[in-house]
């Protein structure tokens, strides 16, 4: 009985470790006064051959077009660091993170989010300073998967779970991909539609106020896509082709909310 109620107390603090790092992160990061850390986690997620040569092969310069991209967009809004996230691949991760559950109830997130923070906890073994965000990226064998499921972005804990496919074929969109859900960590918010995915208009257009309106040039990254036409959106070819908007900027605290 004693040993049980040992147990017990230390599963408290556990949880208590847990619900208190998610809680109080929000403060963690800086007003962009110094480069934001992050670290980039390679997961082979379907354990196949394709992930693992993929990861070996994967370089600290696939992730590049996210810094310059990050710096041409932060100098539109007056920040003008050498660097505004500083960004780093480690070490793989040879364990795959738990799955969001199905159904999107309150308690079943919460549940999911204590055991993705344990995750995180258990198999983050990089030696540096700690990082302001922790992205997951779980790479999966195209020939096998046609469709991923969604990535997710947790601004409670800033860690990023993102579903990419092995393929160097593939490495504009796994980084606009991984963009997206850093933002996310951040604040940022979805601006396309649940239904159909479309951007939703003005704050998912990086031009919201062309005319005519479509077909838009470049992808609002938290929109998504770029709006074709009124019920047609497509991937941007290219990272660079992506703006971060306005709403975007103050919700990560680029830019001060209008009153």
């Amino acid at each position: 009985m004693k040993f049980k109620s040992i147990r017990i107390l230390i599963l408290l603090l556990i949880l208590t470790y847990f619900l208190s790092e998610m809680f109080l992160s929000d403060g963690l990061v800086s007003d962009w006064d110094i480069p934001l850390k992050i670290v980039v986690y390679p997961v082979n997620a379907d354990q196949s051959t394709a992930a693992a040569e993929h990861i070996t092969n994967f370089t600290q310069s696939r992730l590049e077009p996210i810094q310059d991209l990050m710096i041409r967009e932060g100098e539109k809004y007056g920040k003008k660091l050498d660097y505004l996230i500083d960004i780093e691949l480690t070490d793989p991760v040879v364990s795959v993170p738990p799955q969001p559950p199905q159904e999107q109830s309150i308690s079943q997130t919460i549940i999911w989010s204590l055991m993705l923070r344990y995750w995180v906890w258990k198999n983050d073994d990089y030696d540096g300073l700690r990082p302001d965000i922790r992205v997951f990226v779980l790479f999966f064998d195209p020939e096998k998967y046609s469709q991923l499921g969604h990535s997710t972005g947790l601004e409670k804990g800033r860690v990023a779970l993102v579903n990419a496919f092995a393929t160097t074929n593939m490495d504009e969109e796994n980084n606009f991909v991984i963009l997206h859900e850093i933002l996310h960590t951040l604040g940022a918010t979805d601006k396309y539609s649940f239904t159909d995915n479309q951007p939703i208009h003005p704050d998912g257009f990086a031009e919201p106020e062309k005319n005519p309106l479509y077909p838009q040039r470049y992808a609002e990254i938290m929109g998504g896509r770029i709006p074709i036409t009124r019920t047609s959106a497509e991937m941007p070819e290219r990272l660079k082709d992506t703006v971060i908007g306005n709403t975007t900027a103050q919700e990560i605290g680029w830019l001060k909310k209008t009153e």
